[in-house]
């Protein structure tokens, strides 16, 4: 019976996993999972991450045992230990999914090439991903407006998801390391009081937000305190959950449903599915994006914020009360509304003229869901240096979106406890209360909350400057 190695990496789960499904429908199936320099070099540089894929290898070697087969975890370069499983368990094949990180893609070219040159049988997968990622518009080039890729892209087939299959394993033990000698962290923060990494938890997450609130999605997700958010995104980014599976669930509830409104916020629901799609096929055909500006000119851009302003930044001290609970937020929690993100993010770049690069670095170390290809479209996109960017003169006001969907200063009382008590009139500029309103709430301005670090109107006025300075520059050669 045919012996085959699955090659698990950021793909930890069962179901829909076209790389398990080949090799367990063919014979015997070796899942392997290797953790080599390159990799703790990476996950590194992401700790949230790095504490939530222990859980979820965890997750993993009881689902797998629970089936009658043993995950093989091997350190040291992927080749030698696939090459070690294989001779003692006298495979002959290896399957795996793709990444598509630029790295990771050239590692896979790498191993592919080595591994056949033995006569291996080496078959990937697009396992990640709705659809192929070779998507391009009539013109043969990728796709640089997200409106246009999404008409596209409803149009591409999408293939149903894959059920776990049934897994014979092989009779003797094989050597393998132990998940906790690989130097994850298994408790970081206050991370495991707010999250239970997974497949099977991102299946509870999934019933949960499919029941109620996707149908509610369009009208609450920005409505920052309700919480209205899928909390799928850390579960997509290690592949503990399918996007696939998602899709055509929310796809079978959309056509079961005759309400309107549900109609329109699935398709908003959907219409974020698919944002990752697009960021995914940026990163493939740009993968410098990722530190790099598609829009050349802003590699003269005047950066002069300072390192004592992104350290405030960081740790939510810049006396923007929004801006300064969503900070707070992702170190308590590892993750931030997207409506807040979206502010924090403008706030570093345009008001406090940081490069966009140090924000990305810092997301990629606290963000439970990092993801390459979503934080590097994310920043390009808030700084107006990607492809289909925000206009450079949009600045978010981070005093009008904290008026417009925090009303009732609820997300800010949590996550900014110092101004728990003060009237909601004022505790989006607290520096506009009257002295006794301060006292009362036990407020004391430049000790207890620190005032502004920059004024509004006067950093708007600096941003739009700076980018005037590169407008125009090297556009026609923008990518």
């Amino acid at each position: 019976m045919k012996r085959t190695i699955v090659w698990f990496r950021k793909d930890l789960r069962l179901h829909d996993n076209p790389a398990l499904w080949e090799a367990a429908n063919e014979g015997i199936v070796i899942p392997v999972f290797i953790w080599s320099e390159e990799d703790r070099l990476a996950y590194a540089a992401s700790e949230a991450s790095a504490w939530w894929l222990y859980h979820s290898l965890k997750q993993l070697e009881t689902d797998l045992s629970q089936n009658g087969v043993q995950l093989i975890i091997k350190q040291g370069p992927e080749f030698d230990a696939i090459v070690d499983v294989m001779e003692q368990v006298g495979a002959e094949s290896i399957y795996f999914n793709e990444r598509y990180e630029p790295t990771e893609r050239d590692r896979q070219m790498r191993i592919v090439g080595q591994l056949s040159s033995i006569g291996m049988d080496v078959r990937t997968f697009h396992g990640n991903l709705l659809f192929s990622p070779e998507l391009l518009n009539k013109q043969g080039e990728p796709y640089k407006v997200f409106t246009s890729f999404w008409k596209r892209g409803l149009q591409e087939v999408v293939d149903r998801p894959l059920p776990i299959p049934e897994l014979q394993g092989v009779e003797n033990d094989i050597s393998s390391v132990a998940i906790d000698a690989l130097g994850l962290p298994t408790d970081l923060g206050t991370l495991q009081k707010y999250w239970q990494p997974g497949e099977r938890a991102g299946t509870e997450q999934w019933a949960f937000f499919a029941d109620d609130g996707m149908l509610h999605y369009k009208k609450e997700r920005d409505l920052i305190a309700k919480g209205t958010s899928s909390r799928l995104s850390p579960y997509l980014a290690a592949g503990n959950s399918s996007a696939r599976t998602i899709w055509h669930a929310a796809k079978r509830i959309n056509e079961e449903t005759r309400d309107v409104t549900a109609h329109q916020s699935i398709e908003a629901f959907l219409k974020q599915l698919m944002w990752r799609e697009f960021a995914y096929h940026q990163l493939i055909h740009f993968p410098t994006m990722t530190d790099q500006p598609l829009r050349k000119q802003f590699n003269d851009f005047p950066w002069i914020g300072t390192p004592e302003q992104y350290n405030l930044w960081k740790e939510g001290k810049t006396g923007y009360p929004l801006v300064d609970a969503g900070m707070r937020e992702l170190r308590e929690t590892g993750m931030m509304h997207n409506r807040v993100r979206m502010v924090a993010a403008s706030f570093l770049v345009k008001h406090l003229l940081i490069p966009w690069q140090e924000g990305y670095a810092w997301f990629q170390h606290a963000l439970v869901d990092f993801d390459t290809a979503n934080n590097a479209t994310g920043w390009q996109w808030v700084t107006g240096c990607g492809i289909d960017a925000a206009p450079y003169f949009r600045i978010f006001n981070p005093y009008l979106q904290s008026e417009k969907f925090d009303p009732n200063g609820s997300y800010i009382k949590q996550w900014v406890p110092e101004l728990a008590n003060l009237p909601a009139k004022y505790i989006h500029k607290p520096f506009e209360a009257p002295e006794d309103i301060l006292q009362e709430a036990g407020i004391q301005l430049g000790e207890t909350y620190p005032y502004p670090i920059v004024d509004h109107a006067t950093a708007r006025k600096r941003a739009l400057h700076a980018y005037d300075t590169i407008k125009g520059r090297s556009e026609e050669n923008r990518l």
